[in-house]
């Protein structure tokens, strides 16, 4: 995945997405910062929203089914991995990867995991906090054995 998907995916939910919160075009588009005339233009698919806009719309309707549904319980993740050039080296408490998520290796303590919707990979201690993430899997897997060979 990258950031031309991710727009286009997103621009072609955001009526759906806007719907789901229960807004107006009007307010929608004083929520994400631009005008109604952006918005109805997106949403008709005559222009696709921009990166920064597709941020604002990840960050504040996360919580949003169409979101989810899109990027799997983390989109922020997704948003960072990709704004970051293919690897997220935050250390942030997760939930395990109980949904949305398979294991791919688990060693000494951790864990290798692909999200399944999003397909970017990512690295668990025993706590479950996200040491690494990237879409690279040749990359994910060398960090990988990197951190378990050390342990």
């Amino acid at each position: 995945m990258n950031r031309e998907e991710i727009i286009k995916l997103v621009s072609d939910k955001l009526r759906l997405i806007r719907a789901e919160a229960g807004y107006t075009q009007d307010k929608m588009a004083d929520i994400i910062g631009v005008s109604k005339k952006t918005l109805v233009q997106i949403e008709k698919g005559r222009v696709l929203a921009s990166w920064s806009t597709v941020v604002s719309i990840c960050a504040l309707f996360r919580e949003t089914e169409t979101v989810q549904f899109l990027f799997g319980n983390e989109p922020l993740e997704v948003l960072e991995t990709v704004a970051r050039e293919g690897v997220d080296y935050r250390k942030m408490k997760t939930f395990g990867g109980r949904i949305w998520w398979r294991e791919v290796s688990r060693k000494n303590g951790f864990i290798l995991q692909q999200n399944i919707l999003s397909k970017h990979f990512r690295i668990l201690d025993d706590k479950h906090y996200r040491i690494y993430s990237s879409f690279d899997e040749k990359l994910s897997k060398i960090r990988f054995k990197e951190i378990t060979k050390n342990e």
